[in-house]
């Protein structure tokens, strides 16, 4: 409901545990309905959350199906740009310029390290634009507004995993047998779905005011990319730059990525630190500003 250019939220008093308010109660009367207003932008209502967990599952799955509709191949799409961009890494950085990859074979080397940017990459765009994108549904239901750019975040996991059995293939192919670290796996994928989230957050709520914000996203991919081990091993940063280095978080998601994956050395436990005390910060900082920004969501999208 809006009152004053705010959102006010719903507290639904009642035995529903599924988010709705029946018509009326057993007794044949109406529920009482209290109209309340938030509770601050230092409050995120996980309560909230929760009770709309249907819809989050709706919305993700909607993005999934509009994604692959009406294309040629479908799904290979979540194959093909990866394979495409390992193959490109490999002839400019693996043969010509010749970086080194730790003694593994450059092209899984870097797949490896391709697949949780592709996912980042993919999820902090779809969370950028996701506000922009949900105006309609904004402006006319509540509903915790925090759901849509999760749900961005949340919807390149199935690309992910498509693309996740060519790497175990490529596995295969080359001889590296699996190891029990790869069980961290899920951990770092978590990981960069938080940053990609906590950046989100804050691209999401500028986006929504100024508009130019999302033409500025290819070209921030773009740089972030090559400011992160993608194509090359993080061996080349020097030892003493590389707690710097850990500033950029997607540093410590892709490293560690290697490391469950490949085996390579242990991700330098410092860097990993840094790493995840900026997706911290950056995300309180996010949720904060995003609480304060979403009091005229509805008005200026």
């Amino acid at each position: 409901m809006m009152r004053g250019g705010q959102e006010v939220e719903l507290s639904k008093r009642s035995s529903a545990t599924n988010g709705s308010v029946p018509a009326t109660t057993p007794d044949g009367t109406r529920p009482r309905v209290i109209i309340e207003r938030g509770r601050g932008i230092f409050h995120v209502d996980f309560r909230a959350l929760w009770d709309y967990r249907e819809l989050l599952y709706f919305l993700v799955w909607r993005d999934v199906r509009v994604r692959y509709k009406q294309t040629i191949i479908g799904a290979a799409w979540a194959i093909l740009q990866p394979l495409l961009t390992t193959l490109i890494f490999l002839v400019i950085f693996g043969k010509f310029a010749k970086f080194p990859s730790d003694g593994f074979p450059y092209s899984i080397f870097a797949y490896a390290a391709i697949l949780p940017w592709y996912f980042f990459s993919q999820a902090l765009t779809n969370a950028s634009q996701s506000l922009v994108g949900e105006s309609n549904l904004l402006k006319k239901v509540y509903f915790p507004r925090l759901l849509i750019p999760l749900a961005a975040v949340m919807r390149p996991a199935v690309d992910f995993g498509i693309s996740f059995i060519v790497l175990l293939v490529m596995m295969a192919w080359y001889g590296v047998n699996p190891k029990w670290t790869m069980l961290a796996v899920p951990l770092f994928l978590v990981f960069a779905m938080i940053t990609a989230l906590a950046a989100g957050l804050w691209l999401s709520s500028l986006n929504v005011r100024y508009r130019d914000v999302g033409h500025t996203i290819p070209f921030l991919m773009q740089v972030w990319m090559f400011a992160s081990p993608v194509a090359y091993s993080i061996s080349l940063i020097p030892e003493q730059w590389r707690l710097l280095y850990g500033l950029n978080p997607m540093v410590g998601a892709i490293e560690g990525f290697r490391w469950a994956i490949l085996g390579t050395a242990s991700p330098n436990l410092g860097m990993l630190a840094v790493s995840a005390a900026v997706v911290l910060v950056i995300l309180a900082g996010g949720l904060i500003f995003f609480k304060w920004m979403e009091r005229s969501f509805a008005d200026v999208v």
